[in-house]
């Protein structure tokens, strides 16, 4: 299906709030949800269970290997799909301990959730918090504090807790950078839950580091761009490539982020116009909601978790670099 989100019973496993979002599938609430109405309304709350895995008609099994396999009902049943193929120590963590996590940093029953939803047959799933307050850059340049949790069950990807800003001006997702410890992983196991509760504890300075992005952001937009400037860091973000038709690609990325720079949303802002925090935003614009053609719930992937999320943490683990020399 083109909007890859997991169906149902002819529900789309997700919901959200304020704007229809991807195809109009989903079930729109009227306000930010508790954890408990974010899986209910999403569709999340079923389980997961790892099972041995055999191999062909007598049904050999297979040494230390394990299906996981979501439950559509009381009992496994053939028709339950298979999520993912994972060894011995592979240790499920079902949706609702996964959601739950938040609870003790924000306040349980905490109304804060934005979206949440499932892709694919429930391979990952995700929820999007709303945290109090928000990040002033110059002006009324503004970003709101979110963070995005996101587990998986196919064996692929670690349960992830991100910082999310998005700028209001343009809705752009300012992904930071995986080096910069604003990531949170944690492997999927036998200790996955006491590791979750470590998570939480490297949460606990959550403000603090909020306050730093502020910091960091407000210095990009007092350093002062010119082309070269512009041009070397582009170079950077956007690193050459041997292959003349990727190179080609290349080249239209540096040309269309050099455009936002100038002509993005909110990039002409009094004390935004002309500065790294322009060309930051510049490629966050081209990545987020400009280059691809893809429908609204694939470039939302790509965004979070995809290509183009390893393009803005690249943008701004640069704009850092640059801001040493630069200042």
């Amino acid at each position: 299906m083109a909007h890859n989100l997991l169906i149902q019973n002819g529900q789309a496993s997700m919901f959200y709030i304020d704007e229809v979002p991807w195809h109009g599938l989903g079930v729109k609430l009227n306000g930010p949800a508790t954890a408990q109405q974010a899986i209910q309304a999403a569709n999340l709350d079923w389980p997961v269970i790892k099972l041995p895995l055999t191999a062909g008609s007598k049904h050999i099994p297979v040494p230390d290997k394990y299906a996981v396999v979501r439950k559509t009902g009381n009992l496994v049943q053939k028709s339950d799909p298979v999520l993912g193929v994972v060894g011995k120590d592979y240790t499920p963590l079902q949706n609702r301990e996964a959601f739950q996590f938040f609870d003790p940093i924000v306040g349980q029953n905490a109304a804060i959730y934005h979206t949440a939803g499932a892709l694919g047959q429930g391979e990952r799933v995700w929820i999007l918090a709303k945290l109090p307050g928000h990040i002033r850059v110059v002006g009324e340049d503004i970003s709101e504090k979110y963070l995005l949790l996101s587990n998986s069950h196919d064996g692929k990807s670690s349960v992830q807790i991100k910082f999310t800003p998005v700028r209001v001006v343009c809705q752009n997702t300012l992904t930071i950078a995986l080096n910069d410890g604003a990531v949170c992983r944690v492997v999927h196991h036998a200790d996955v839950r006491d590791k979750l509760k470590q998570a939480h504890q490297m949460l606990g300075l959550i403000n603090e580091r909020f306050d730093d992005m502020e910091e960091t952001f407000q210095a990009m937009s007092r350093v002062k761009m010119d082309s070269n400037r512009l041009s070397e860091y582009l170079a950077t973000v956007y690193p050459e490539v041997k292959e003349p038709e990727k190179m080609e690609l290349v080249q239209r990325d540096r040309s269309w982020s050099e455009y936002f720079f100038d002509q993005g949303r909110g990039n002409r802002l009094p004390g935004v116009a002309g500065t790294l925090w322009a060309a930051f935003n510049g490629v966050t614009e081209w990545q987020d909601h400009r280059k691809s053609r893809q429908n609204e719930n694939q470039r939302l992937v790509s965004s979070w978790f995809g290509g183009s999320y390893q393009t803005k943490a690249r943008a701004y683990s640069v704009a850092m670099d640059k801001m040493v020399g630069w200042n």
